[in-house]
């Protein structure tokens, strides 16, 4: 069944910050389509791909006032003796076939990867099941391969599955690069997601890291460098308390990685990290950084929005995922909201525009076509705040120097008087605590 919402009013508020940009242009919704569970979602021109955790759905956003449910493919693999899949979580697209898997953390029940067709994003077919020994926290593909985290509590390996037979053909840890992690606990260097560009997969290995490794002959998968990751020899130190903190907070803890083009050696990736005391400043919280992967050099950090409690009990602000397209940089962060930045100087990312509010928390932003498409995977205003997860579609933003494609036109309104220039995020920046003391591990 079709879902549609009625836009909120009164709940947004623009975003400002002086560092590095002039004015940052409105980023206010221009579209939303209720879509229960909405976790992770990619995108392919005007068609959106959302993980739902109980499986997935196709959304059209080529009319982006008004986004469209193509199909919902809920309950997935239901007639398993261990079905249905749950906690799916994360899904991607490669040309006409797109990949979920689940559950993306370990509980019982059916453990596995689904694959589908999805040339008729209106009509997806499953072409195939690989269940797996490990949870499935995130998934990647090509044309040949089925990229896994293979978080087995032991050496936690990227597994790279052949998808005409179904067969593992190669796997690579952190652990072949450096032994020394054999003696850290698996827990602080799990492989947290995969992406896979041209041949090599940008794997971010929390304490450890983050990895890029050669899977062009996925056979044998051999690692190009590591980027960032704690001294292995310390974390093996580490007591139980002490492992639970560095969990959470930095330095480390790297969540996601992608690069800014195939032959390009600069990159983005992301901490997902807490400040243990509420009074910290926000650099204690985890942001973005642009890598030179080649030099091993970090360029430059962007900062997590403001919040009145950078801790794991109080608003999360923290970097979660994103799409790096040509020199734009299109992020989430939980309740800081979804931010656009123009990263063409890598050394200088200046932002071009934001949107927050007060209740919703973003999973993932990514550009689609001549729009932003992401998805707001809880929202704390509703009775039911995961039921009330949504698609929001919003403009794309311009700056002074257009560095895209010539034929691509981005909207702004440069005369919009609401537009912020000043220090800091705007008033909600002192929105209520979410109170999750009681949470044993990252969610995502």
């Amino acid at each position: 069944m079709r879902r549609r919402d009625a836009l909120r009013a009164g709940a947004t508020t623009l975003l400002g910050s002086a560092v590095g940009r002039a004015a940052a242009d409105a980023l206010e919704p221009l579209g939303r389509l209720s879509v229960p569970g909405a976790k992770e979602l990619v995108v392919d021109d005007d068609v959106a791909y959302v993980a739902t955790t109980d499986g997935f759905a196709t959304v059209d956003t080529a009319d982006p006032t008004d986004p469209t449910l193509l199909a919902e493919r809920r309950g997935l693999l239901a007639d398993h003796p261990d079905g249905p899949l749950t906690g799916v979580q994360d899904g991607k697209l490669y040309g006409d076939r797109y990949a979920v898997a689940g559950p993306a953390n370990p509980v019982d029940g059916l453990r596995a990867a689904a694959v589908f067709d999805v040339s008729d994003p209106a009509a997806p077919e499953r072409l195939a099941v690989h269940e797996t020994p490990f949870y499935n926290h995130n998934v990647d593909l090509d044309d040949e391969t089925l990229y896994l985290c293979g978080n087995d509590g032991d050496r936690n390996p990227l597994v790279c599955v052949d998808l005409a037979t179904g067969e593992t053909v190669g796997r690579w840890s952190v652990l072949d690069a450096d032994d020394r992690w054999a003696d850290v606990d698996p827990g602080l260097r799990q492989l947290h997601d995969v992406t896979v560009v041209d041949g090599v997969a940008y794997c971010p290995y929390l304490e450890a890291g983050t990895w890029l490794v050669d899977v062009s002959d996925p056979t044998d998968p051999t690692a190009v460098t590591g980027l960032r990751g704690r001294d292995p020899e310390a974390l093996a130190d580490l007591g139980r308390g002490e492992r639970r903190e560095a969990t959470f907070t930095l330095p480390g803890n790297d969540h996601f990685a992608a690069p800014r083009g195939a032959d390009d050696p600069v990159l983005a990736l992301n901490e997902e990290a807490w400040a243990t005391d509420p009074e910290a400043p926000i650099s204690a919280v985890g942001g973005v950084e642009l890598w030179n992967h080649e030099a091993g050099e970090r360029l430059a950090r962007i900062d997590a929005p403001p919040t009145d409690d950078p801790t794991l009990d109080g608003t999360w602000t923290t970097a979660h995922n994103f799409d790096f397209v040509g020199d734009r940089l299109y992020t989430s962060w939980y309740r800081g909201g979804v931010r656009v930045h123009d990263v063409s100087d890598p050394t200088a990312p200046r932002e071009l525009g934001a949107w927050r509010d007060e209740t919703t928390e973003f999973w993932t932003a990514r550009r689609a076509g001549d729009h932003v498409v992401a998805s707001g995977w809880r929202d704390r205003s509703a009775d039911d705040p995961e039921a009330a997860a949504a698609v929001y579609t919003f403009p794309t933003v311009a700056s002074s120097t257009p560095t895209e494609a010539p034929d691509e036109t981005e909207a702004t309104d440069a005369t919009d008087p609401t537009a912020a220039d000043g220090a800091g995020l705007g008033v909600v920046a002192g929105a209520a605590g979410l109170g999750l003391a009681a949470l044993a591990r990252r969610l995502d």
